[in-house]
């Protein structure tokens, strides 16, 4: 089954609106987890507008008692603080994203002929210290076997245009896109994450249609689902809908 990361980041904004502390990330975190997520992904920025690297520090201890779940730390490589947290806390997976330091919210995968170069390194690092390297990539299969080349285990398709086609006489076409993607990157020695844009109404389908999915990560539908129903069961929710999926 493929596995949920939940995203974290809107909870943090939420909390950094205010001087209160609250809600905490830490006792969201607690909450996905009991409800059955398989993991938590978070992404700091520079301008630390909502996580900070001292969560980044308190999952990391939180997430020691939960050996089965995984912390999935997204950023950009050539931007603090990225680099600087993975190696203090050792998360099981970090997600290398090329976004600007001002980017409203990550928008596009990575130009491997530019950055290839400078990635491998970082991609090596990270390897060294024992964490799974994934890229967030478009989805074009002709990208994957690169993304191998310079080192990483994983690469996580950038979905949101899969989200935007959904519902509409595009959307068949966009599928195979994605579906095209990944094979091509199980050909290549590589895993299949998939994030951005993904919730409740799309995912069944994507999931289907998609060869190999490992894992999703979700944060913004499913803060803003939790809205309505509550965080415990919105992560059953979704659970559900992606069992259901397979």
């Amino acid at each position: 089954m493929t596995r949920l990361s939940v995203n974290l980041n809107k909870v943090a904004l939420l909390r950094n609106s205010r001087s209160l502390g609250i809600p905490g990330v830490t006792w969201a975190a607690r909450i996905v987890l009991e409800a059955g997520a398989h993991g938590i992904t978070v992404h700091p920025r520079p301008d630390a507008r909502h996580i900070r690297s001292v969560d980044v520090h308190e999952l990391a201890q939180l997430l020691k008692a939960s050996p089965d779940a995984e912390f999935n730390i997204e950023g950009n490589p050539f931007e603090p603080p990225l680099l600087e947290l993975a190696r203090a806390v050792r998360p099981q997976q970090c997600t290398l994203v090329p976004d600007d330091p001002g980017a409203f919210t990550s928008d596009h995968g990575w130009d491997l002929a530019r950055d290839g170069a400078r990635l491998q390194p970082m991609v090596a690092e990270l390897k060294k210290l024992g964490i799974r390297v994934s890229l967030f990539m478009d989805p074009l299969p002709e990208m994957m076997a690169g993304a191998a080349a310079i080192g990483a285990q994983r690469v996580e398709l950038y979905t949101e245009p899969y989200a935007c086609a959904f519902g509409t006489a595009d959307e068949s076409a966009m599928v195979e896109r994605y579906a095209a993607a990944a094979r091509s990157a199980r050909a290549a020695g590589l895993g299949v994450n998939a994030g951005h844009d993904l919730n409740r109404d799309n995912l069944p389908r994507f999931l289907a249609a998609v060869p190999g999915v490992a894992e999703v990560s979700i944060g913004h539908a499913l803060i803003a689902d939790a809205l309505e129903w509550g965080l415990a069961a919105t992560v059953r929710d979704y659970l559900r809908v992606m069992g259901a999926a397979r």
